[in-house]
């Protein structure tokens, strides 16, 4: 009979009789969960399929017809005897062989002993001999023949085992089975079968845990069979693996300049090194030290890609290249995407390629949900920057050799992190240097090698070129390092310190604007810094009526609001379909699939932008997008209104784009006032213009004295609150507001008549 072993690592559970000393089984509890459990669960999950049986939940009882086939067979007698049971288990299970049939009898004899010794008489005796020869029979007949081999059978039992379960499996385990108990839901049910732990072992480790909520048999299955959709997908695995970081002996840059052949001398592997270093160690010697890093690489004979910044997004051109189709699973998406991954001239790295972005994709899947839509655009992209850098980094890529992908300056997308996640896998040294302290990073992973330096510089480009490089002035540098005391995380803001922007609409009474209207924009709720972005809290808003009834006072009122940086709008409409527009003949070409295409706007001779700062340029264009997106304007993407759009966006009149290019988003925002005292509607051009203006940062305000509903028309949902200010006047004369002053019009102006 076998003897119970403890179970101290769970590995041995899978290891042949003749590695166990001796007779020894293994019959062990699993009551709590760990990565090491899990894994373990699955090896045994799938050990327990291929020549074992599988429980999930109570073994059945037998049938009256299984009873009934029984009685037939065997007869109703029962003894309490050895050669009775053997006689009765050599017809029941004649495919034991005599070894295996002595093992199992001596056990069934062992546990019925047992139960007569704590009382049972000969009818319970003979119940519990019947019900264990049927499951035998019907449950456990596929193993019975294999008990107490070289290589032991696996039961894996998930649930709450019963008192006479625990019986029959306990005969199981002593006539030479390993089983495990799977007890998600811990392990108190089980104590009270078998108060004294005397026919199992619960295993015990440290940092064990609760089950995850639906961990068990039917999770195991479904992780099994996802592991075999995915191997089908590598195909072949390549020879090496990549040891990142692993050999570093000093964390810093010039780790890089370590020689490939000196990292390491294991066959099996490639070493690389994934870095990224924030600050700089001497922001004076800096970019000369640069420049001399990357001589040595250069020196060493090292294949280097420098890009500064984030990787452009991929061109119409590269995405068209990418073959995909249709995906119904995350599983599938991988597999038609990683067929565009090509490298002829040498297929080992066609194989890391391949393996490194299955890898990726499919954590992305599982960090992401499973959603096939998120991760198709970002699966696209990494397969054009691939295709992009690779003739840089592999020309002619033979083993050990490891090429180096440098990043310099802001890692902001989580798409771009996700591509040097993607190179860190293959043999490169990848680095992201982010000489300046104030800008954050996207790029976070648990085989990254962070450097952090105590100075901060600000750099624009990587010195590849010695006429390229700058060098600061230790006077320069101390002005940049007041900079840092003064402006960051203090409320306080030097001129254009950020260079983009949101908005936010507030909500506000009618006596508020006069006093949100002329203050600084950080002074306004709301207004919040993160980054290199602020969140800008505008006004948007139509004014219906006139209070008191009193015109002088209303267009009074209205002069107040008129700042330097105001544009007034005194007739409608504003701007007109059939107005000249240098842009409209080519704003189809600037547009596809929904995204604007910005290399081209910018290039092209009818641009008027150019002459902006380059951070408002970028401003102006992501407003148009967005403006696109959120199909504000009724007709966009349906009846090539978003051409309109972008022709009308991008033809501002110089005195606009003044106003926009002085504009500093912490302080004073630039004005709209539109009034319309008639009964015309305002154009779709006024409309667009509007809406643009205010996403660009505008206070926008409607005076409509006559309450009509003229501003709505061409908007396809309200883009201003509406607030009631007073009665409704019509017929209202817009004045010359020069002439406007404090108790009604200029005296001339009165002579004349009025403006009501």
């Amino acid at each position: 009979m076998f003897q119970l072993a403890e179970l101290t690592q769970l590995n041995d559970c899978f290891r042949p009789l003749s590695q166990r000393g001796g007779d020894r089984v293994f019959f062990c509890r699993i009551a709590g969960y760990s990565g090491d459990v899990a894994a373990f669960l699955r090896q045994y999950y799938e050990a327990a399929r291929r020549s074992g049986v599988i429980i999930d939940g109570r073994i059945p009882n037998p049938t009256p017809d299984n009873l009934a086939y029984f009685n037939e067979m065997m007869g109703p007698a029962f003894q309490m005897d050895r050669d009775f049971l053997s006689q009765r288990l050599g017809r029941w299970l004649p495919r034991m062989t005599d070894g295996q049939r002595d093992a199992v009898v001596t056990a069934l004899y062992a546990t019925l002993d047992d139960m007569r010794r704590q009382g049972k008489n000969e009818n319970m005796l003979r119940n519990a001999y019947m019900k264990y020869m049927c499951w035998l029979y019907y449950k456990f007949e596929r193993i019975v023949n294999v008990l107490g081999g070289e290589a032991l059978p696996k039961i894996l039992y998930a649930g709450d085992v019963s008192h006479y379960e625990l019986q029959l499996l306990t005969v199981l385990s002593r006539a030479g089975a390993d089983i495990v108990l799977l007890e998600c839901g811990g392990d108190q049910a089980y104590l009270t079968v078998d108060p004294q732990s005397a026919a199992s072992r619960l295993y015990q480790a440290p940092g064990l845990g609760p089950f995850p909520a639906g961990f068990g048999v039917k999770q195991l299955q479904a992780d099994l069979e996802r592991e075999v959709r995915r191997q089908r997908l590598y195909g072949a695995p390549p020879a090496l693996s990549p040891c990142t970081n692993a050999w570093v002996q000093r964390p810093e840059l010039n780790a890089a300049l370590t020689a490939v052949q000196t990292r390491g001398s294991d066959p099996r592997f490639f070493y690389n090194l994934f870095l990224c270093q924030y600050g700089v160690e001497d922001n004076l010697t800096y970019t000369n030290d640069l420049f001399a890093f990357y001589q040595s690489l250069k020196s060493g004979g090292r294949r280097i890609c420098v890009v500064n910044g984030d990787p452009a997004p991929p061109g119409p051109e590269e995405i068209a290249a990418v073959k995909r189709g249709n995906y119904a699973s995350v599983e599938q998406l991988a597999a038609g995407l990683a067929a565009n991954i090509r490298y002829p001239a040498n297929v080992e790295l066609q194989r890391l390629m391949t393996k490194a972005f299955l890898d990726l994709v499919l954590e992305e899947g599982e960090r992401c949900g499973g959603s096939v839509s998120k991760l198709t655009s970002r699966a696209v992209y990494l397969l054009c920057w691939l295709n992009r850098y690779q003739k840089d980094l592999f020309p002619d890529w033979k083993a050990p050799e490891v090429a180096v992908f440098l990043q310099f300056g802001k890692c902001a997308s989580d798409t771009g992190a996700l591509f040097l996640r993607l190179l860190a896998r293959l043999p490169v040294d990848v680095l992201l240097l982010l000489p300046n302290l104030n800008e954050g990073s996207a790029l976070h992973a648990p085989d990254l090698l962070e450097v952090h330096c105590p100075q901060s510089v600000v750099l624009d480009r990587f010195p590849v070129d010695q006429n390229q490089a700058r060098v600061t002035t230790a006077a320069y540098q101390a002005e940049r390092d007041l900079d840092r005391l003064m402006y960051q995380d203090t409320g306080l803001y030097r001129n254009q310190q950020y260079a983009k922007a949101s908005t936010v609409l507030l909500q506000t009474m009618y006596e508020e604007i006069p006093i949100l209207w002329d203050q600084e924009l950080k002074y306004r709720p709301s207004f919040s810094a993160a980054g290199d972005t602020v969140t800008l809290p505008v006004i948007c808003q139509k004014i219906c009526g006139v209070k008191d009834g009193n015109a002088s006072q209303y267009w009074l009122d209205i002069k107040k609001l008129i700042t330097p940086d105001t544009e007034v709008i005194r007739s409608v409409p504003w701007v007109q379909g059939t107005d000249p527009n240098p842009v409209k003949p080519y704003a189809t070409q600037f547009l596809k699939n929904g995204r604007l295409l910005r290399s081209r706007i910018k290039s092209h001779s009818a641009y008027l932008y150019g002459i902006l700062r380059a951070e408002m340029q970028e401003h102006l264009l992501d407003k148009l997008q967005l403006l696109l997106d959120q199909k504000l304007i009724r007709g966009t993407f349906e009846n090539g209104t978003e051409y309109t759009v972008i022709a009308t966006a991008l033809n501002l009149s110089k005195d606009l784009l003044r106003k926009i290019q002085k504009f500093d988003f912490t302080k004073k925002n630039p004005k709209l006032i539109y009034i319309n005292t008639t009964e015309k509607m305002i154009s779709l051009e006024d409309s667009i213009l509007t809406a643009f203006l205010s996403l660009v940062g505008f206070d926008v305000l409607f005076f409509v004295p006559t309450g009509y509903q003229c501003i709505e028309q061409h908007f396809a949902r309200p883009l201003a609150g509406e607030t009631q200010a007073g009665d409704y006047l019509y017929d209202l004369r817009v004045p010359d507001f020069n002439t406007v002053q404090e108790g009604g019009l200029h005296t001339i102006r009165k002579l004349f008549g009025r403006s009501t």
